[in-house]
C-alpha cells in the first residue's frame, strides 16, 4: 500500500536505505565478532595454537586493523551525529556501534615484546585503563574524535541504555595515559580539552539516573589517572570550574544517593556514583604537595554541609523527603539482616570526616551546635513525658515521630563526629588527627581552661547556662555536647522512661566514647611534636579530667550492661569500650582505682543478674576486660584480692558442678549447661586477654581447666556446640598463649592437646560424616581442630619464649622423662583429619582453605615426619596437594607449590630413591613441569611453582632431562624445536649441575622467568 503512494525514485532510495542499514549492521556484528575473538585469550576460539601466536595476532591486529575499526567506526557515529531525526531501525544501528566503539576504547593493549608468562597477567585485570601504544597517537589526540563523542552523548544521553555506553568511552578517554603522550604538554592540552568538553556537557543540565555513575567514572578517571602536576598546570580558570562543578556534583548525587535510601531502590547509581566521587575528594584534599592548606576548604564546607542536610529531618534537613519535598510517610522497617549505618557507610562517613578535617573551623562547632541544641530537644520531650505520666499515670501521649526523628539526627551527628575526630587504626597507636590538633592549638590562646573543664565535667548542664561558654575549647565542647546525649540518656533510665529511649543511640554513644578514648584519653605526648594545652590539661595523664571521664566512663558501661543486657549489639559495643578502657596499662591503672570497678567484678564473678543474662560473646569480651584490669598497678595483697574475687569462684563454681555425683544425670538440665557454657566462654575471655607480661598467671589457671574440660567432651559427645566450645578453649590457649610459652609449659599445652584430640577421635570413631546437603557450619569441630593444630605449629614461626624466662617464680616444671611435641600432637591431628577430608567436604572454601593451610605448615616444619606417616595416610596426603594443584583455587595451588619444596628438599636429604615419598615427587615433577610449561596458570604462582620445580629438578635430573626429551621430540616445527632446545639448555645451563643452594636456586628462577617469557607462549596451546 504504502509502496503504491511513492514514486519509483522514493521506493529505490527507501530500499536503498534499508540495504545500507543492514549492510551497516552486518559489517558492525561481524567487527563486533572479530573484536571479541582478538580480545584476549580466553575468548579466543579453541584451535589448537599456541598461545605466542594469539598474542602475536592480537599485538598485529591492534597495532593496524583495530586502528582501522576504530576510524570506520568513528565514520559511522559522525554520520549518525549529524541527523536531526533517527527511526528505530537507524538508532539500533548506532547503538550498535557506539558499542563498539566501546569495545575498542576498553581493548586491553599489549605493550611490544611481551611473553605469555606476562600477557595472562594483563589480561587478568578488571577495569582496563586505556593505554594505547604510540601508533595511536595521531588517532585519540585528535581533539575531533573526542568531541564527537562528548556530541553524541548529547544527543542520546536521554536514552539510558545507549548513554552507558557513550559514557564508558568517555571514561576510558579519561583514562588515556602511556606512551601515546609524547611529553607533558601533550597530557595539559589533552586533559585540558576533555575538562572544557565535560563541563560544556553536563553544565546547565539535570543530570539523568542514567548517567550518574559513568559521570563519576570520568572524574575520578581524570583524577586519578592522570598525574597531580598535570592536573595543576590546567588554565587556573578551568580548574577551578572544574573543582566547583566536583563540588556541585557530589552535593546533587549525595541528595539523591540519600532519597534511594528512602525508597530502597535495588538499583542504588547515585549512591555508588557519590562514593566514587567522595574517593575522588579523598585523592585531592590528601595531596598537600600540589595544593596549598586551605586551597580546597570552601568546597570541603559545601561537601560537609550537604551531607550533614541530607542526614536531618526537616526543617534543618531534607531527611525521608522526596524528590518534590514532601515528607515520606512509609514506617522505616530496619531489617534484622541490615548491617549497622556505621559499617555500611563506613567509606563515606571516612571521607566526610577527613573532608570535616580539612574544614574544621567550620565543621566542628556546626556539629557541636546541632548536637546541642538536639539534645535541649529531647531532654524536653522526655520531660514532658515525664510530667505528664506523674500528673496522670497511664494516660500520657508522646509524638513518637517527633523522638525517632531526634534519635535518627543524633544517630547520624555522632556518627560524623566520630568519624571526623578520630580514625578506626587496626592494630596499630590510633593518634589524633594533625587538622585536628592544630585547630585546638591555634584556638588555645582564646580558651579558658577553667571554663573547658567546668563544660567537661558537667554533662548534666547545658554548655550555654555555663558562664564564658564561648570560651571553650571547640573540640572538648563537641564531647562534652555527646557526653551530654549519654547523661540525658542515664537520667532517663533512673527516670523509668528505658521504654521511650533508643537503643541504637544507645549503640552509638558507646561506639564513639570507645573510639574517642582510644585516640584522645590519657594521651601519650611523646607521640606529638606539639600537643594542644586543653587536651593535656583535659585528658592527659596525671589530671582530675582524665580520672573524672574513667570512673564517668566506666559508670556507662556499668550501666548500659544493667538495662540494655538484652540488647547484644549494644551491650557488645558496651564491652567493648570497657576493654579500651583496660587495654592501655597507664588508663587500667585508673580504672582500678573507681570503686564501682570492683563492684562490676564481684557482681560478674558471682554471675548474678543482670549479668547472667548477656549473651555468651559478651560476657567473654567482659572476661576479657576484667583480666586485663586485673595486671594494673596494684600492691601484691591487692593483687591477690583481685584475682580470689575475680577468678576463683569461676573455678570454684565449676569444680562444684562438675564434680557432683549424679552429674552425669544432671549434665543436659538446661541450668547446668548454661553454667557449663558460661565457664568455657569465660575461659575463651581469660586467654584472649593473655600478653607477655601476665602470661605466666594466666597459663597457670587456664591449664589446670584443660584437663577437665577433657573431661567434659565425654560427658557431651552427643551436644555438638558444647564440644566445639571445649575445643574452642584450646584452639584460644595455643593461639594466644604457645609463642610465649617456654619448652616444658609448651610441653604441658601439648600433652593436654593430644588428649583432647585422642578422646575427640575416639567418640567419632566411625561417625558418618558426609551429608550433602549439610552446610558448612556443621563441620566447625573439624575447622576447630585444624585451627587448634595451625596454632600449635605457629610456635616454630613465632616464639617469644626465653626458656620459661616469664614463668620464673610459678612452678618451673621440668621437661625432663616427657618427650610429647608439636609435631606428634599435628601428627596425630592429621591421622585423625586426613581420613574425614572428603572432596565433598572440601567444596567448603572455609574448611578447605584451613585444611590446606594445615597440611602445607606441616611439610614446611616437619617434612621428616611424612614419610613416617602409615601407607593409606601418606597415600590421602599426597592425594590432596595433587588434588590441590589441578582441582582448588589458586591459593590453594600455590599453598600446594610451597608444601612440595620442604618435601623434596627432605627427600634429597635422606638419599632414599626407592621411598614412597621419592616416587610421589617424581610424579609431583611432571605435574609442575607442565603447569609451567604447558598450561595456562596465574602467574601470581609462577614463584612458588618454580621454587617447587627447581627442587624437583635437583631431585629427580634424568626424569626431567627426559620430560625435556619427550618435549622437543613431539614438535614438528624445525623452528619451533629450536627454540625449544635453545631455551632449555640456557635454562639448565644457569644452575649445572643443579643443588639445593640458594645461589644457584636464584638464578635459575631468574633464567626460568626469561624462559617463560621467550617460549612459554609456544606451548600453551588453545
Amino acid at each position: 500500500m504504502m509502496a503504491a503512494a511513492l514514486g519509483p525514485p522514493e521506493v529505490i532510495a527507501q530500499l536503498e536505505n534499508a540495504a545500507k542499514v543492514l549492510m551497516q549492521t552486518l559489517a558492525c556484528s561481524i567487527l563486533t565478532a572479530l573484536l571479541s575473538e582478538f580480545s584476549s585469550s580466553s575468548k579466543t576460539s579453541n584451535i589448537g595454537l599456541s598461545m605466542e601466536f594469539h598474542g602475536n595476532c592480537k599485538r598485529v591486529f591492534q597495532e593496524e586493523d583495530l586502528r582501522q575499526i576504530f576510524m570506520l567506526t568513528v565514520e559511522v557515529l559522525q554520520e549518525f551525529s549529524r541527523r536531526e531525526n533517527l527511526n528505530a531501525q537507524m538508532s539500533s544501528v548506532f547503538q550498535r556501534y557506539l558499542a563498539l566503539a566501546n569495545q575498542v576504547l576498553s581493548w586491553n593493549f599489549l605493550p611490544p615484546n611481551l611473553g605469555r608468562h606476562y600477557i595472562a597477567m594483563f589480561e587478568s585485570s578488571q577495569n582496563v585503563l586505556l593505554k594505547p601504544t604510540e601508533s595511536w597517537r595521531e588517532t585519540l589526540l585528535d581533539s575531533r574524535v573526542m568531541e564527537l563523542f562528548f556530541t553524541v552523548h548529547r544527543k542520546i544521553r536521554e536514552d539510558s541504555d545507549m548513554a552507558q555506553d557513550s559514557l564508558q568511552c568517555l571514561a576510558q578517554l579519561a583514562s588515556l595515559h602511556g606512551p601515546i603522550f609524547p611529553d607533558e604538554g601533550s597530557q595539559v592540552d589533552y586533559l585540558a580539552h576533555f575538562i572544557e568538553g565535560l563541563l560544556n556537557t553536563i553544565n546547565g543540565i539535570e543530570i539523568e539516573d542514567s548517567e550518574a555513575v559513568g559521570i563519576s567514572s570520568i572524574i575520578s578517571n581524570l583524577i586519578t589517572v592522570f598525574p597531580r602536576n598535570v592536573l595543576t598546570a590546567i588554565p587556573n580558570e578551568l580548574f577551578s570550574s572544574f573543582v566547583n562543578c566536583l563540588t556541585h556534583l557530589t552535593c546533587s548525587f549525595g541528595r539523591s544517593a540519600a532519597l534511594e535510601e528512602v525508597l530502597d531502590k535495588d538499583d542504588m547509581v547515585y549512591m555508588e556514583a557519590y562514593d566514587k566521587l567522595l574517593e575522588s575528594w579523598l585523592t585531592l584534599v590528601q595531596d598537600d604537595k600540589h595544593f596549598h592548606k586551605g586551597f580546597f576548604t570552601q568546597h570541603a564546607v559545601q561537601v560537609f554541609n550537604s551531607y550533614i542536610q541530607c542526614h536531618l529531618a526537616a526543617p534543618d534537613g531534607t531527611r525521608n523527603l522526596t524528590a518534590n519535598g514532601v515528607a515520606s510517610r512509609e514506617e522505616e522497617e530496619i531489617s534484622e539482616l541490615q548491617e549497622d549505618d556505621r559499617d555500611q557507610f563506613s567509606d563515606q562517613l571516612a571521607s566526610v570526616g577527613m573532608l570535616g578535617r580539612i574544614a574544621a573551623e567550620h565543621c566542628i562547632p556546626l556539629l557541636t551546635s546541632l548536637l546541642e541544641e538536639r539534645v535541649t530537644r529531647l531532654h524536653g520531650q522526655l520531660q514532658r513525658h515525664q510530667q505528664q505520666l506523674l500528673a496522670s499515670p497511664g494516660s500520657s501521649t508522646i509524638d513518637n515521630k517527633m523522638l525517632d526523628d531526634l534519635y535518627e539526627d543524633i544517630h547520624w551527628l555522632i556518627l560524623v563526629t566520630g568519624y571526623l575526630l578520630a580514625d578506626d587504626t587496626q592494630g596499630e597507636t590510633p593518634l589524633i588527627p594533625p587538622e585536628i590538633m592544630e585547630y585546638s592549638i591555634k584556638h588555645s590562646s582564646e580558651v579558658d581552661i577553667n571554663t573547658t573543664l567546668q563544660i567537661l565535667g558537667s554533662p548534666g548542664e547545658k554548655a550555654s547556662s555555663i558562664p564564658g561558654y564561648n570560651r571553650t575549647d571547640s573540640v572538648i565542647r563537641l564531647l562534652s555536647a555527646i557526653l551530654r546525649v549519654s547523661e540525658v540518656e542515664s537520667r532517663a533510665i533512673r527516670a523509668d522512661l528505658t521504654h521511650l529511649l533508643s537503643p541504637q543511640m544507645g549503640k552509638d554513644i558507646v561506639w564513639f566514647l570507645k573510639r574517642w578514648a582510644k585516640t584522645y584519653l590519657l594521651v601519650d605526648e611523646k607521640l606529638y611534636d606539639q600537643i594542644s594545652l586543653p587536651f593535656s590539661t583535659a585528658f592527659g595523664a596525671d589530671t582530675e579530667g582524665s580520672q573524672w571521664i574513667i570512673g564517668y566512663l566506666l559508670q556507662k558501661v556499668i550501666s548500659n550492661l544493667s538495662v540494655w543486657s538484652s540488647e547484644q549489639d549494644l551491650a557488645n559495643d558496651t564491652v567493648q569500650l570497657l576493654v579500651t578502657l583496660v587495654e592501655r596499662r597507664e588508663r587500667a591503672n585508673l580504672v582500678i582505682q573507681c570503686e564501682n570497678w570492683w563492684n562490676l567484678a564481684k557482681q560478674f564473678a558471682s554471675r548474678s543478674p543482670p549479668l547472667n543474662f548477656l549473651s555468651s560473646p559478651v560476657q567473654r569480651t567482659l572476661m576479657k576486660a576484667l583480666v586485663l584490669g586485673g595486671f594494673a598497678h596494684m600492691d601484691t595483697e591487692t593483687k591477690q584480692q583481685y584475682w580470689t574475687e575475680v577468678l576463683q569462684p569461676l573455678q570454684q563454681r565449676f569444680l562444684r558442678v562438675i564434680n557432683q555425683e549424679n552429674f552425669q544425670q544432671m549434665c543436659q538440665q538446661e541450668e547446668v549447661k548454661q553454667e557449663i557454657t558460661a565457664t568455657l566462654e569465660a575461659l575463651c575471655g581469660i586467654a584472649e586477654a593473655t600478653q607477655i607480661d601476665n602470661v605466666a598467671i594466666l597459663f597457670n589457671f587456664l591449664m589446670d581447666f584443660l584437663t577437665n574440660c577433657i573431661g567434659l567432651m565425654e560427658v557431651y559427645k552427643n551436644t555438638p556446640e558444647t564440644v566445639n566450645l571445649i575445643i574452642e578453649v584450646f584452639v584460644e590457649v595455643a593461639h594466644k598463649q604457645i609463642c610465649y610459652l617456654g619448652e616444658s609449659k609448651a610441653m604441658n599445652l601439648y600433652e593436654a592437646c593430644l588428649t583432647l584430640l585422642q578422646v575427640y577421635s575416639k567418640n567419632n570413631l566411625g561417625r558418618q560424616r558426609i551429608d550433602v546437603t549439610a552446610e558448612e557450619e556443621q563441620y566447625q569441630d573439624l575447622l576447630l581442630i585444624m585451627e587448634l593444630l595451625t596454632n600449635l605449629l605457629s610456635k616454630e614461626f613465632i616464639d617469644f619464649s626465653d626458656t620459661d624466662e616469664v614463668f620464673r617464680g610459678h612452678e618451673p616444671g621440668q621437661a625432663a622423662n616427657r618427650s610429647v611435641s608439636a609435631a606428634d600432637v599435628v601428627l596425630y591431628g592429621v591421622n585423625l583429619i586426613l581420613p574425614l577430608m572428603s572432596q565433598d567436604l572440601l567444596k567448603f572454601p572455609t574448611l578447605c582453605n584451613q585444611y590446606y593451610k594445615l597440611i602445607t605448615f606441616i611439610c614446611e616444619i616437619f617434612p621428616e615426619k611424612i614419610p613416617q606417616l602409615p601407607e593409606d595416610l601418606f597415600k590421602s596426603l599426597m592425594y590432596s596437594l595433587e588434588l590441590g594443584m589441578t582441582s582448588m583455587s589458586s591459593e590453594v595451588c600455590q599453598l600446594c607449590l610451597e608444601a612440595l619444596t620442604p618435601l623434596a628438599e627432605q627427600c634429597a636429604k635422606a638419599q632414599e630413591t626407592d621411598s614412597p615419598l621419592f616416587l610421589a615427587t617424581r610424579h609431583f615433577l611432571k605435574l609442575v613441569f607442565d603447569m609451567l610449561v604447558l598450561q595456562k596458570h596465574n602467574t601470581e604462582m609462577t614463584t612458588a611453582a618454580g621454587e617447587a620445580f627447581y627442587t624437583l629438578v635437583c631431585l629427580h635430573q634424568a626424569e626431567y632431562s627426559e620430560l625435556v626429551e619427550t618435549l622437543l621430540s613431539s614438535q614438528q616445527d624445525p623452528v619451533i624445536y629450536q627454540r625449544l632446545a635453545d631455551a632449555f639448555n640456557k635454562l639448565t645451563a644457569s644452575s649445572t649441575p643443579p643443588t639445593l643452594d640458594r645461589k644457584q636456586k636464584m638464578a635459575f628462577l631468574k633464567s626460568l622467568e626469561e624462559f617463560m617469557a621467550n617460549v612459554g607462549g609456544l606451548l600453551c596451546v588453545k
